[in-house]
């Protein structure tokens, strides 16, 4: 029996991808912003609904460069529920992340717990739309209108989100996104920032670019992070599916909450209203003293069973060495966040999951 992945890349049509590969050998032009670098940024601003975007090799350097481009220094508010690049991206640049809980709705940050966390040292905040859940954008704009901060989203797996017909990408100072492999869309590896003018996504640029302003001219440090014409070829024709595979993750994400809805001891997320989902994974939260199952012993029969889950985040990040001896890191500040790590799994959620591969991923979970 077939093993069921926790996730699958969205790929183009080879012989379309074999196509635009002749032109680019012919052009003989690789990389440095040629014709379909400039070609996608076009074409995902239109797509996103946004102003700007930038592109980059993957989704950790617009993270670091976003952080350079604002010059934030001090402290950073954050999350431990994420990806650790989202922290180690603030470590990087000499930033001390400060962490503070989650609300257990969207596994976003709290903002009711980020004014308590603001010394003199706050620069900016730092939230993520943690599996592609909108966070409050307006309620932590409020907060930092109020304090003078920055806001940089981590917006890794809210490509295409909406929130009342408007991307959640514009919310913020910047938004940077996640073109990797396992991501809803993805260019190879890759990733891309989003600002809101001209003036700023011509410092990124150069920014991205060893601070070339010319070929003689360097204006800042910058760092080499550009994105090469082959991903940039590969990245607009996944453009042109990433709505099937979209509307293909949401068949799956009905079909699961269909079946586990009257699961006792298993929960999960619904759709919020007004919001544009992508559907870029399915957590499912299990209470072991009404499930009759740990999380783990979960995960593991799933897996004997040949279908691969992810505790998808686990551990936290305050949980890794690096950052377990902040004075924001200590459990009793972040219960929420313990307590979903603790019981997250997430299901096998892509495009090109069959019906029976859903119906056995379903037949792990119900007993």
């Amino acid at each position: 029996m077939d093993t069921i992945t926790v996730t699958s890349p969205l790929l183009p049509d080879l012989e379309e991808f074999q196509g635009l590969l002749r032109e680019i050998w012919d052009s003989k032009w690789i990389t440095n912003n040629g014709s379909f670098h400039q070609r996608l940024e076009e074409a995902l601003a239109e797509y996103l609904k946004v102003p700007y975007v930038s592109l980059f090799t993957n989704g950790t350097l617009p993270l670091i460069t976003a952080l350079q481009a604002l010059r934030i220094t001090g402290e950073v508010i954050t999350t431990p529920y994420s990806f650790v690049a989202t922290t180690h991206a603030l470590w990087w640049n000499g930033i001390k992340p400060v962490f503070v809980d989650i609300d257990p709705a969207t596994g976003g940050i709290d903002p009711d717990c980020i004014e308590a966390a603001i010394t003199p040292k706050t620069t900016a905040i730092m939230p993520v739309h943690v599996y592609g859940k909108p966070c409050d954008t307006e309620r932590i704009q409020a907060i930092a209108d109020k304090y003078g901060l920055r806001v940089i989203y981590d917006a890794a797996h809210a490509f295409g989100v909406e929130v009342d017909g408007k991307s959640i990408l514009n919310a913020g100072d910047m938004s940077t996104l996640s073109f990797h492999a396992t991501k809803v869309y993805n260019t190879i590896e890759g990733g891309a920032m989003v600002m809101h003018d001209a003036k700023t996504k011509q410092r990124i640029d150069y920014l991205k670019n060893f601070g070339f302003a010319g070929e003689t001219e360097v204006v800042a440090p910058g760092i080499n992070s550009k994105m090469d014409e082959m991903r940039s070829a590969y990245g607009l024709l996944n453009l042109l599916q990433v709505d099937a595979a979209i509307a293909a993750r949401r068949k799956v994400a009905v079909a699961y909450r269909e079946a586990l809805r009257d699961t006792e001891g298993i929960t999960f997320f619904d759709d919020m209203p007004g919001v544009r989902h992508n559907y870029s994974y399915f957590p499912i939260f299990v209470d072991a003293e009404k499930y009759g199952m740990t999380r783990d012993e979960l995960y593991f029969r799933m897996r004997d069973a040949g279908v691969l889950g992810r505790r998808y985040f686990y551990p936290l990040i305050t949980e890794f060495s690096t950052y377990r001896g902040l004075p924001s890191a200590v459990p009793e500040n972040l219960p929420h966040a313990h307590r979903m790590a603790a019981t997250v799994i997430c299901l096998p959620m892509h495009h090109a999951l069959t019906q029976d591969d859903v119906e056995r991923v379903i037949n792990c979970i119900v007993r």
